[in-house]
Order: structure tokens, then sequence, then C-alpha cells
């Protein structure tokens, strides 16, 4: 596969395009409730976008920062909240999802984040290690899936 072209979704088209990409992973894939899926976060975060060398969608995430990030990390300063990070199946195992990850900790560092927190799925916890994320507290349910939260200082 090609590589992927990672930017910011702006237009209403790239934003189109990275709900889709979440609606076939999550919704479709992983049978998440789409009531739970989009919420009222998704209005004010910062998405990211991958795009093939074709124009198709491969995988997005999000970024939540400011005083949103601060109500959903219990109120630690500098730190934001990355989520949503989904890549579709025929991009996994191309190091698209790490890229992700790498291209939201930069938009954070942006919007003068020194730490990021994310909500892993459980069968997630080795990827996000790999890349310095320290898992914290205990397993939780989150849309029936089981999570643990996760930390990274920038």
């Amino acid at each position: 596969m090609a590589a992927a072209t990672i930017r910011i979704a702006e237009s209403d088209a790239d934003l189109e395009l990275a709900r889709a990409v979440r609606r076939e992973v999550f919704v479709v894939e992983q049978e998440v409730p789409e009531e739970l899926e989009y919420d009222e976060y998704d209005a004010t975060s910062v998405h990211l976008l991958a795009v093939g060398a074709d124009g198709a969608a491969l995988g997005t995430a999000r970024l939540i920062f400011g005083e949103q990030a601060r109500e959903l990390t219990g109120g630690v300063e500098g730190r934001v909240l990355l989520g949503r990070l989904a890549v579709v199946a025929a991009a996994r195992g191309t190091g698209l999802g790490a890229e992700l990850v790498r291209a939201v900790e930069a938009a954070g560092v942006e919007r003068g984040a020194a730490e990021v927190e994310l909500h892993a799925q459980v069968r997630a916890l080795g990827f996000y290690e790999r890349l310095g994320y320290l898992a914290e507290g205990p397993v939780y349910d989150d849309a029936g899936i089981p999570h643990r939260t996760m930390t990274r200082v920038l």
C-alpha cells in the first residue's frame, strides 16, 4: 500500500471522510452504537485524516484540547486527549496507526500540550505501549468494550 498523507480535516468533505472511517471501524466492525460513537466533542475537536494517493480515507483520529480536555482528564493542566483512532482494515499493519498517533501528538504540542491521555481498548494496549504510553488505573467498560486509560509525557 502506498504511503498515506495525514492532514487536519477542516473542510466538510474531510470531516465526512473521517466520520465514514469511524463508522466503518467502530459502528460496523466493532458494533459500537452510533449514538455513542459521535458526541458533542466532535464539533470542537481537531480531527486528523489519513488519505491514500487516490484520495480514499484510510484512517482518522481526534484531539480534544483546552478546557474540554481538562474536564475529561481530571483537570490535568497541559494534557490533551487522543481518541477515536481508527484505521480501515486494508491499511492496518502498515504503520499508519502509529503515524496518526504521532500526528495527534504534534497537533497537541502546537496547542500547548505537555502530555497525552487516551482510553485504549485493552486489545490495543501493546500498540500504545510501543509508542511510549503507560497504562494506569483499572480496566473499565466503554461502549461494551474493555478499555484502560493510558498517558504519555511529550
